[in-house]
C-alpha cells in the first residue's frame, strides 16, 4: 500500500481475510443496528472489530484533539469578522463566507464555484449571473491543523522539507502555508476581484507585484473599517495605518483553524473508546482498509495522503485549462507526469460536502466511489464530442496507473458509504 507501514500492510492482509467473514453476514440489515445484534458468533464479530481498529491505527488514525493547533482567541475572533466581510474582495461584494457555508459542510453545494457577480447561496447563486469558476469549492475541515500543509486541488501551496512552495516563489508572505494559502483567493480575478476589461488589462499578469497591489488596497480598507480596524490593530499591537494584509490573513487563518477544526466522530469513538458500529458500517470499514484499497490514498490522520492521484471523474464546466479540460497538478508543476493529477481529498464530513471531484461532476457519494473502479458507468460516450472523448481517454490512461480498488457490488458501495458517514461530525 502506498501509504502504509509494514504494520499497516500486515493488518491490511488480515482484513482481506476478515472481509470474507463480513460477506457471510446479512447484507440487508439496517445501518443503525449494532454489529453485536446479529447472529454471527461473538468471536467472529470481535475479530472483525478488532481488525478494523488495528487497521485504522496502523494507517495513521488519531483522535481529533491531537490535530488541533492552538490559536490566540482574540485573533480567532477578529478572523471571524474578516471571514464574513465583503471587504476581502476588491469589488467589495464577496466574502469568504459566501462560498463556505455551514449548510453545505463549509463548501457551497455547487459543481463549480460562483465568483464575482454571484448572489445568494446554493442554486440561487448558480442562477444569479455570477462568474463561474473552473473548480469545485473545497471544504475547510482540518485546514491548517497539525500536518495539514498541502492546499488546493493542485497543491499550489504546500510545505516541502520545511519550506513553503507557492506561486509567490521566494517572496512568500509567511512561513506558514495556511497563511500563504489565505492570500490567494483575494487575487483570483473571477473569484474575488472583478472581471472587467480594465481589470484584465491592469491585473491579469498575475505576478507578485499585482497581488501585492490588490492586497495593500484590501488591508487599507480593513484598517479603515470601524468594526474590524480597531480590533485588528489591538490584536497585533499596531497602529491602524501600519496594518498589512499579513495581519489580515493571520487572523483569518486563526479563525479557519479553530472554527473548522476536526471534531470527534462516531469512528473515533469506535476506535479509541470502544463505541458501537452498525453491521453495515463495520463491513464498510473492513472494505475501506482491506479489499477496497481506499486507504492506499485515503490514509493518515485526515484520510488523505496529501499526494496527487488521478481518478477518471467526468469533467463538469470549462475546466482550468478551458474547453472542458483541467490538467490538475500539471498547471502548478509543468511536469507532464502530473497531468490530470489532483490532491487526494480528505474525508472528514465527506457525506455533507457534495458534489464531488475537482469539478463537482458527481452528486452522489455512491457514484464518487464508483468512479474509482468503474468510471465509464458515469458517462455516456455517445453524447460526448470527439474532444470530450479524447480528454476522457487521456484521463483514463492516467488513472489506470493508480492502485485500483477491486470492483464492488452495489451493496458493498452502500457499506462503504455507511462507513464514510461515521467520519461526520
Amino acid at each position: 500500500m502506498r501509504y502504509a507501514s509494514n504494520l499497516a500492510l500486515a493488518v491490511s492482509s488480515a482484513l482481506f481475510a476478515v472481509a470474507a467473514l463480513v460477506a457471510c453476514g446479512r447484507s440487508d440489515e439496517s445501518d443503525g443496528a449494532p454489529a453485536a445484534a446479529f447472529a454471527d458468533p461473538p468471536a467472529t464479530d470481535a475479530m472483525r472489530l478488532g481488525a478494523l481498529r488495528k487497521a485504522a491505527l496502523a494507517n495513521g488514525f488519531v483522535r481529533a484533539g491531537e490535530l488541533a493547533v492552538p490559536v490566540v482567541p482574540a485573533r480567532h475572533d477578529v478572523g471571524r469578522l474578516i471571514f464574513a466581510s465583503p471587504i476581502m474582495s476588491l469589488n467589495g461584494q464577496i466574502s469568504c463566507q459566501d462560498c463556505h457555508l455551514d449548510q453545505f459542510g463549509s463548501a457551497d453545494g455547487l459543481p463549480n464555484a460562483i465568483g464575482v457577480g454571484g448572489e445568494g447561496a446554493g442554486a440561487a447563486r448558480l442562477h444569479s449571473g455570477g462568474r463561474i469558476l473552473p473548480r469545485n469549492v473545497l471544504p475547510f475541515w482540518g485546514r491548517g491543523s497539525r500536518g495539514f500543509d498541502t492546499f488546493f486541488w493542485d497543491g499550489r501551496v504546500q510545505k516541502v522539507n520545511g519550506r513553503v512552495v507557492s506561486q509567490f516563489g521566494v517572496q512568500a508572505p509567511s512561513k506558514d502555508p495556511m497563511i500563504v494559502a489565505a492570500h490567494l483567493p483575494s487575487v483570483e480575478v473571477r473569484e474575488m476581484v472583478t472581471d472587467t476589461p480594465q481589470i484584465r488589462d491592469e491585473l491579469m499578469s498575475e505576478n507578485v507585484g499585482t497581488a501585492a497591489s490588490i492586497q495593500s488596497t484590501l488591508a487599507r480598507r480593513f484598517a479603515a473599517d470601524p468594526a474590524i480596524g480597531p480590533k485588528l490593530a489591538a490584536v497585533y499591537g499596531l497602529p491602524r495605518d501600519r496594518l498589512s494584509f499579513r495581519e489580515v490573513t493571520d487572523a483569518l487563518a486563526s479563525f479557519i483553524r479553530f472554527n473548522f477544526r476536526i471534531k470527534p466522530t462516531k469512528f473515533e469513538r469506535f476506535v479509541h473508546d470502544n463505541g458501537p458500529l452498525s453491521q453495515r458500517e463495520m463491513a464498510g470499514g473492513v472494505l475501506f482498509y482491506g479489499r477496497g484499497r481506499c486507504a492506499a490514498c485515503h490514509g493518515g490522520p485526515y484520510f488523505s495522503d496529501m499526494k496527487f492521484h488521478s481518478v477518471a471523474f467526468p469533467q463538469a464546466g470549462f475546466g482550468k485549462n478551458g474547453f472542458g479540460v483541467d490538467e490538475g497538478r500539471y498547471n502548478t508543476t509543468l511536469d507532464p507526469k502530473d497531468r490530470f493529477l489532483f490532491r487526494t481529498p480528505p474525508l472528514y464530513n465527506v457525506a455533507k460536502t457534495a458534489p464531488y471531484s475537482h469539478s463537482g461532476s458527481v452528486v452522489r457519494l455512491e457514484d464518487a466511489i464508483v468512479a474509482h473502479f468503474d468510471p465509464l458507468r458515469l458517462v455516456d460516450t455517445r453524447e460526448m464530442t470527439v474532444r470530450e472523448r479524447s480528454d476522457l481517454y487521456a484521463r483514463l490512461g492516467t488513472a489506470s496507473r493508480e492502485t485500483l480498488p477491486s470492483a464492488l457490488t452495489d451493496d458493498e458501495i452502500r457499506q462503504l458509504t455507511a462507513f464514510l458517514r461515521t467520519l461526520s461530525f
